[in-house]
């Protein structure tokens, strides 16, 4: 059980969620609520998402400029 409770924490801090998730995660497993954890997990999956779109917008600034810059060079 133990075990796969790390396993479980590894996989959350890999895909880059931080202490406090890792700690909620940790006290839905030891509280036995599988439902729980299944909800806190696509919570987290969500927060990733958003700031996998948030960094495509960061990149679609970059893009813009490089071709107006590019554009204005000619």
């Amino acid at each position: 059980m133990k075990e796969e409770l790390e396993k479980i924490l590894a996989n959350l801090s890999d895909a880059g969620c931080g202490s406090k998730e890792l700690e909620k995660a940790k006290q839905l497993y030891e509280a036995g609520d599988a439902e729980a954890m299944i909800r806190y997990f696509r919570k987290c999956r969500c927060n990733r998402m958003e700031e996998l779109h948030e960094s495509q917008r960061k990149v679609d600034c970059l893009d813009f400029l490089i071709r107006q810059t590019a554009k204005n060079m000619k």
